[in-house]
Parts: C-alpha cells; sequence; structure tokens
C-alpha cells in the first residue's frame, strides 16, 4: 500500500511563517530608515550589519555591530526598546567582533540613503564596557556619556539629513584624545520626524587604545535620559522654526 508524503504540521507552518514574517519586518523597518552599511577606523574599514544578508546566513558572519531588531522610532521613552538592544522582548546579540582605534582618532560611518523626512539631530554616546565586550550588554544602568552632538543649523539645516547628505552619507566623530584606552560601545541618536520620539540607532563595538586616564564622572541611562516632556523630544521638527535644544546630558570634555 502506498502512503501519501506526510504534510508539514501546523506548528512547523506556523513558525516558518513567523520567522518569514519577522524577517521582512525587519527588512521594511530598516530599508525605511537606513542603517550603517560600513565603518571606518582610519586604518582599517569593517563592514557594518547587513539586514538584507546577515540573517539568512548560518552562521551569521561576525560583525562589529550588533544585530538590528529594526530601526522604527521609539515613542514610549521608557521602553528599553530606546537602546536598540531590545526590540519588543526580541534581544540582541551582543556582537562578535571589535574595531580598533587610537584616542584622538576619527571614526567614520558611512550610512545607507536615509529618507530625507525624518530629520533630527546626529548625537554621539560612548559607554565603557565593564568586562568583555563581545558579551556585555548595558541594559538599562547609566553607562553612557555623550561625546558628540549636532543638531539645526542657524539656517535650518538638520544634522541627520541635509548634513549627512552633504557628506555623502557619511557621518565623522572625534574619539577623546585622552580617553582611558579599553573597550567601549558606541551609539547614535538620531531622527525626529515623529515628535516625542527617539532610539539609539545600532551599537557598535570598539577598542579604544593610547595612554590616556581620563574617563567621565557623570553617566546617563537608556531608558532615562530622555523623557516625552524633554525639550528636544517634544520639538516639532516640522513646524517648529526655532533654535533646536540638543536633548541629553552636556558633551562630556575632559578626554580633550
Amino acid at each position: 500500500m502506498k502512503h501519501s508524503p506526510k504534510k508539514p504540521g501546523f506548528d512547523t507552518m506556523f513558525k516558518s511563517l513567523l520567522s518569514l514574517t519577522l524577517l521582512s519586518f525587519l527588512s521594511i523597518s530598516v530599508r525605511g530608515h537606513g542603517y550603517v552599511q560600513e565603518i571606518d577606523s582610519g586604518s582599517t574599514k569593517y563592514t557594518g550589519y547587513l539586514p538584507y544578508q546577515d540573517p539568512y546566513y548560518n552562521p551569521p558572519p561576525q560583525r562589529i555591530v550588533r544585530q538590528i531588531p529594526g530601526n522604527g522610532p521609539v515613542t514610549d521613552l521608557s521602553l528599553i526598546d530606546v537602546t536598540a538592544t531590545r526590540r519588543r522582548r526580541y534581544r540582541i546579540r551582543s556582537s562578535a567582533l571589535f574595531a580598533t582605534i587610537a584616542a584622538g582618532s576619527q571614526l567614520a560611518l558611512n550610512w545607507t540613503t536615509w529618507p530625507s523626512s525624518h530629520m533630527g539631530p546626529m548625537i554621539t554616546y560612548l559607554a565603557r564596557a565593564p568586562s568583555d565586550i563581545t558579551q556585555w550588554v548595558p541594559g538599562t544602568s547609566a553607562v553612557w556619556f555623550k561625546v558628540a552632538e549636532s543638531g539645526k543649523t542657524a539656517d535650518g539645516k538638520w544634522a541627520a539629513t541635509d548634513l549627512l547628505t552633504a557628506s555623502n552619507s557619511i557621518y565623522t566623530f572625534t574619539i577623546p584624545p585622552k580617553l582611558k584606552a579599553g573597550q567601549y560601545i558606541h551609539c547614535i541618536a538620531r531622527s525626529l520626524h515623529i515628535p516625542r520620539s527617539t532610539s539609539l540607532s545600532q551599537l557598535h563595538s570598539v577598542q579604544v587604545t593610547g595612554s590616556g586616564t581620563a574617563l567621565p564622572t557623570s553617566f546617563v541611562s537608556f531608558p532615562g535620559a530622555y523623557t516625552a516632556s524633554t525639550p528636544g523630544i517634544v520639538y516639532d521638527a516640522y513646524q517648529n522654526t526655532s533654535a533646536y535644544p540638543i536633548p541629553g546630558p552636556a558633551i562630556w570634555t575632559g578626554g580633550n
């Protein structure tokens, strides 16, 4: 007697459909907002996390950039989603690699196309890893300090759109020259096209070298640093023509 091939069970079909749906959502979300496709430390260029390729490899390629859970804006600033280490209970794996860069050097981030309607600031934070950076996740601890920021110019040009486009989609900042050597996570807060929202986009792992001994003594947490009433968060980027108050703490200058 011939037997018909066994059809896949409902659970198997559902799991397959769910996986495809999640991958499609990830691609649509990231495609709509752009991402860092390459990081240049001056001596070495590193490929960023590629959301249309990396998830499909087994095992996934090793990167210095942590996996992107989706970079749409976070409107509830009390959620861990703000840090880009989780997204709706979706935990992000630590990066397997890290970039090496000397204190005082510039780190250049090459972004894919960013929608012109998604204006906002470019705010750069660092967090020093207390242990192996390939295993460490900041969580909600107060570990972040600001090292650079750019908002809106006097003639109305935004850092995240106008200025980034003018620099061929490459955003550059300097690692504080006297910063103590060690491992750090670097991230950027950008985009204000939805008022009362933000997100720390993509976390990059770096090993800072040098003889510096400076470390900040004041830190902020995410969530915590911004609230729905913070002037730079409640700001309406489409209607408000006044000067933009960049949110967050002052830039740490002790490492300069």
